[in-house]
């Protein structure tokens, strides 16, 4: 008969581990935990610096379609800010109608903020790009949330604009050769006036301010709404950097925004109602266009953002 071995059994490697357990191998055993990773599309990853494109001569054309296709499907938030800045020019002509020589640089400095008081119809835009529909309620909640980057831009604006208004009153004060103080004054007086170069004065340093505000906000500020983790100086050196890329078209662009906006002044304010909503929404889509990467460039509606 075999002998039995005396002691315990030696293990069985080969045997079977019971049911439901878990089998651990050596060189599992030897691998380090892998450390958790990050993909660049996570809100904490740092922004990169934007992708400007040029632009054609004709593309500024192509956002005024754009924006009144906006503003067409979506006329409700649109129409309340051109309603809201139309009063509030008419306010201004309430209280200082009988001094020409404040309105002609408080209206033209409107300009100048124009892009911040239009921040909440980019949102607007951004939606419908999206296949939403938005309302007042998602403009008011942009509004609500503070940004404080949205914010800084604004005062800075702000200040250009009070820069403007005060420069503007002191040269046709000092320099009308008579009191300016009704709009046919200033005319006269100022634009023209035979023997002074006051109003080719007044429009050179008009534009001298004007020129470089441009070019900080015409898309810092729609960049600022869309992506949340651009400060403002690399937002005013995106806008700076597709002002050089595509000069021509972007001057075209600031002499279309010029022109319409002081139709819509010249139809007593009236016309304000739709020109500031249409221009917003055409300034949202060239901001599309101009920098890379922001999203659908083909038109509003086009479905999701690229990113």
């Amino acid at each position: 008969a075999p002998l039995r071995p005396l002691g315990p059994a030696p293990p069985d490697h080969h045997q079977a581990a019971p049911a439901g357990a878990t089998v651990e191998s050596a060189a599992s055993r030897r691998r380090p935990a892998r450390m958790p990773t990050t993909t660049p599309d996570s809100a904490a990853a740092p922004a990169s610096t934007p992708v400007v494109r040029e632009v054609t001569l004709a593309q500024p054309l192509d956002w005024l379609k754009r924006g009144l296709e906006d503003l067409l499907r979506c006329p409700v938030p649109g129409l309340a800010h051109g309603l809201a800045s139309a009063l509030f020019g008419l306010t201004l002509v309430a209280f200082a109608h009988e001094h020409f020589w404040m309105l002609a640089g408080a209206f033209s400095g409107f300009l100048l903020v124009a892009p911040v008081v239009a921040s909440g119809l980019y949102a607007v835009s951004r939606a419908l790009e999206r296949g939403e529909q938005p309302t007042l309620a998602d403009v008011w909640r942009l509004w609500l949330g503070l940004d404080r980057r949205l914010v800084a831009f604004g005062v800075l604006l702000a200040l250009a604009g009070t820069g403007w208004v005060l420069t503007s009153a002191s040269m046709v004060t000092g320099f009308a050769a008579a009191p300016v103080q009704r709009p046919l004054d200033f005319l006269h007086q100022v634009v023209l006036h035979e023997r002074s170069w006051l109003f080719e004065a007044w429009l050179g340093v008009g534009a001298l301010l004007a020129a470089p505000m441009f070019a900080s906000s015409v898309v810092a500020i729609p960049l600022l709404v869309d992506d949340k983790r651009i400060g403002v100086w690399q937002a005013v050196l995106t806008s700076w950097r597709a002002v050089l890329a595509s000069p021509a078209p972007l001057a075209f662009w600031a002499a279309i925004l010029l022109a319409v906006t002081f139709a819509g002044m010249a139809t007593l304010l009236l016309g304000l109602v739709v020109v500031v909503p249409w221009l917003a929404h055409a300034s949202w889509h060239a901001y599309r266009d101009i920098v890379a990467g922001s999203g659908t460039a083909s038109g509003c509606g086009a479905g999701a953002e690229r990113r």
